[in-house]
């Protein structure tokens, strides 16, 4: 269970998810995001995790990420990565997952940080 919530920023969408930690919420937030950029003609997008409950694992992170870059892949120009609750370097394996496989992930400890880096390109 998630909600999610999609701003129209200056050259890209600011979505910000809450809600349950889980596969089937990555998931699903992760394909209505795409959607919404596609519908709105929106290449970029900044992806603000607030998910709660326990982290997901490694395999299930590798797995998630490995499908979704195949749906991904060519669809969106850069991608800004904050989760809010990230305490180890998971999200930065993930990254590397979706970046092997072409997809323009970058992963950002503040929202400021991503936002500079969407703004540069």
């Amino acid at each position: 269970m998630y909600k999610l919530t999609i701003a129209q920023e200056t050259g890209y969408l600011h979505a910000i998810v809450t809600g349950t930690n889980s596969e089937d919420t990555v998931r699903g937030y992760m394909a209505e995001i795409v959607r919404e950029c596609v519908s709105r003609n929106c290449l970029r997008v900044l992806i603000e995790e607030h998910l709660e409950g326990p982290r997901l694992g490694t395999l299930a992170v590798f797995q998630l990420v490995s499908q979704g870059s195949e749906r991904l892949r060519g669809k969106l120009r850069a991608i800004a990565y904050v989760d809010a609750n990230a305490a180890d370097n998971l999200m930065q394996f993930a990254s590397d997952i979706a970046v092997n496989r072409g997809v323009p992930l970058a992963v950002f400890a503040s929202v400021s940080e991503a936002k500079a880096w969407l703004s540069k390109g």
